[in-house]
């Protein structure tokens, strides 16, 4: 067991249930008072949890599929309780997350080699201004390093001189290379570099942080473009992961930028911050549901290992369990 000052680092499942505290305080103590003096449940009830799934932004859809799966086994008598509530939205909620996480996902351990020796993995991180894009790349950086992968990163957002210092503060903390322009060069160029000197250097993955942008402004969507095609030029296949930073505290939102992005640059996985300041951590299941995104990690903290690989079971466990 791994401790931390004297004390049990806490597990994956523990951290993950810390971040959607408040997630489960909005949905499942709902579900609890919703059951308050033996209630049975009926279109009322049904109307109350409809409001609950909503709140915690699950979206449209995937509400009305539980409704409907609830409705169901209500005709035949089947649901009675709060317990065997939860259990139904909880396995539905599994289903939606799993049927998103196929062969996209970037699995603990599989960066290395995992280009067929044809050079590093390339991971391209995007999202808006404020999302934790610089963050959450020091900290994935450091995942990686701690599985045995060599990293490197391209500070491929040259609008913003603070932007390469942050960079350059995570990459002394992880002990690994920053590759860097001056201010103001061309993306496209640093990424070059960066690409070409990961791929001399026979390292494993190259990480790149891009400059923030609204997913609305399309001539910044069109320059994201120009860098993937030149990091092809470099590694043919190149990138081999788009993973899209967004802040679960935006709700639908986030949502929006999630599609348009994946439009535009062809996102491969989200990595989801700040869950654990918000009740609309059910977000996770309207981006897995609308758009058949993974959501790749979450972040649970500022410290570089407050990062951890989503998974359904323990997510959905940690709302209602």
């Amino acid at each position: 067991m791994i401790t931390l000052f004297g004390k049990p680092e806490p597990t994956l499942a523990e951290r993950l249930k810390a971040s959607v505290s408040k997630t489960k305080a909005a949905l499942s103590e709902t579900v609890d008072t919703i059951f308050l003096g033996e209630k049975k449940v009926d279109p009322a009830l049904l109307k109350q949890l409809e409001n609950a799934l909503l709140s915690a932004d699950l979206g449209v859809g995937t509400t009305r599929e539980i409704l409907d799966a609830v409705r169901e086994k209500m005709d035949r008598n089947a649901l009675s309780d709060a317990s065997q509530l939860k259990g139904e939205i909880k396995s539905h909620i599994v289903r939606i997350l799993n049927a998103s996480d196929g062969s996209k996902r970037l699995k603990p351990g599989v960066v290395a080699g995992s280009t067929n020796g044809k050079g590093p993995r390339v991971i391209f991180v995007v999202g808006v201004n404020g999302a934790g894009k610089t963050t959450s790349i020091g900290k994935l950086a450091n995942r990686l390093r701690k599985e045995g992968s060599s990293v490197i990163l391209c500070a491929a957002d040259t609008f913003r001189a603070a932007a390469v210092e942050q960079l350059e503060i995570w990459a002394q903390r992880n002990g690994i290379e920053v590759i860097k322009q001056k201010s103001g060069a061309d993306p496209a160029a640093v990424v070059y570099d960066a690409v070409a000197a990961a791929k001399a250097r026979s390292s494993d993955a190259v990480i790149v942080d891009t400059a923030g942008r609204l997913h609305t402004k399309a001539n910044l969507m069109a320059e994201l473009d120009k860098m993937k095609r030149t990091a092809a030029k470099v590694i043919p296949g190149a990138p081999h992961d788009v993973l899209l930073v967004l802040d679960a505290t935006t709700g639908q939102n986030g949502l929006a930028q999630a599609r348009e992005f994946t439009a535009t640059v062809g996102v491969t996985g989200i990595i989801l911050t700040k869950l654990d300041g918000t009740a609309k951590g059910g977000i996770v299941v309207a981006i897995s549901r609308e758009l058949a995104l993974p959501i790749r990690f979450v972040g649970t903290g500022e410290q570089i290992n407050d990062l951890i690989p989503f998974d359904a079971e323990t997510y959905a466990n940690s709302l209602f369990d």
